[in-house]
C-alpha cells in the first residue's frame, strides 16, 4: 500500500531524515514513534507533500508519489487527520464533513454522513455548531470523519489522543479499531504505547530522521530495553 524507501528530507540546510525505510501493507496498521522532535511529522509531511523529500522514494498504490502535490496525493486515496486538527472553524460540522467529501475512488461502501455520525454520536449532537465551539475531543472525532468523507485507502492520523482527556482517548481508540476491521490501512502517531500494541501489527521507532528499530506489537510490548531507550521521558 504505501512504501517508503531511503527517505531524505531537508529544512533549508538541515537534515531532518536520513535513509528512512518503513512500509504499510493492505489493511495494516502501522504505527510512527519516537520522542518529540524526531522527525516523525516529517515523515508524514514528506508523504503528503508538504515538504518536498531531497531524497529517496515514496510509493502508493502502486504510483510513485514522491514529491506529488498534496491534492493529488490525497485524490490517490491517502487521508490526514493532521496534528493541532486544522479543521474550519467558521464552518459547521456537518459543512466541515461535507466540505471535502468525496469518492474518487469509488468505494462500495463509502463513507457518508450517516457512517460517520454513527461513529461519533457528538458530532450527531453538534452537527451545527461551529467548528471553533467544539471542544478538543469533539474537534478531534470531526478531523477524523472528514478525512473519512474523502473514503481513503490509507488513513494517517498525527498525534492523534494528544492532549485530550482519558475518556475521549478511549473513543479515539475504539473508532480506529472499527476503522481498522473495515479494511482500511493506517498510519498512525501517538505517544499512547499500551494502546498503540493492542491496535497496530507493527511499530517504526524514529530517533533524530532515522529508523532506529522495526518490529510487532509482541515485540515491543516484551521489549522493554526498546521502550526505555527511545520512548520514555
Amino acid at each position: 500500500m504505501l512504501k517508503v524507501q531511503s527517505l531524505e528530507t531537508f529544512y533549508g540546510s538541515s537534515q531532518a531524515l536520513f535513509k528512512v525505510d518503513f512500509e504499510v501493507g493492505q489493511a495494516e496498521a502501522v504505527t510512527l514513534l519516537g520522542r518529540n522532535g524526531m522527525g516523525k511529522t516529517t515523515i508524514i509531511n514528506s508523504i503528503m507533500g508538504i515538504v518536498p523529500p531531497a531524497n529517496g522514494k515514496i510509493s502508493f498504490a502502486g504510483h510513485d508519489i514522491t514529491g506529488m502535490a498534496s491534492y493529488k496525493t490525497a485524490n490517490l486515496g491517502i487521508g490526514l487527520v493532521p496534528e493541532g486538527r486544522h479543521i474550519f472553524p467558521n464552518l459547521t460540522v456537518r459543512e466541515n464533513l461535507v466540505a471535502t467529501a468525496s469518492n474518487h475512488l469509488k468505494a462500495k461502501n463509502p463513507w457518508q454522513l450517516d457512517s460517520v455520525f454513527s461513529m461519533f454520536p457528538e458530532l450527531a449532537q453538534r452537527c451545527n455548531s461551529m467548528g471553533n465551539l467544539l471542544s478538543g475531543g469533539e474537534q478531534q472525532m470531526l478531523a477524523i470523519g472528514r478525512a473519512l468523507m474523502t473514503n481513503p485507502k490509507l488513513l494517517i492520523l498525527d498525534e492523534a489522543t494528544e492532549g485530550l482527556a482519558p475518556i475521549i482517548r478511549r473513543k479515539i481508540w475504539s473508532a480506529l479499531a472499527e476503522i481498522r476491521k473495515s479494511g482500511l490501512s493506517v498510519l498512525v502517531v501517538d505517544k499512547n504505547v499500551a494502546d498503540l500494541v493492542k491496535l497496530a501489527d507493527r511499530h517504526v521507532i524514529i530517533e533524530k530522521g532515522k529508523v532506529v528499530w522495526q518490529g510487532s506489537s509482541n515485540e515491543l510490548a516484551a521489549s522493554k530495553h526498546v521502550q526505555h531507550s527511545y520512548l520514555g521521558v
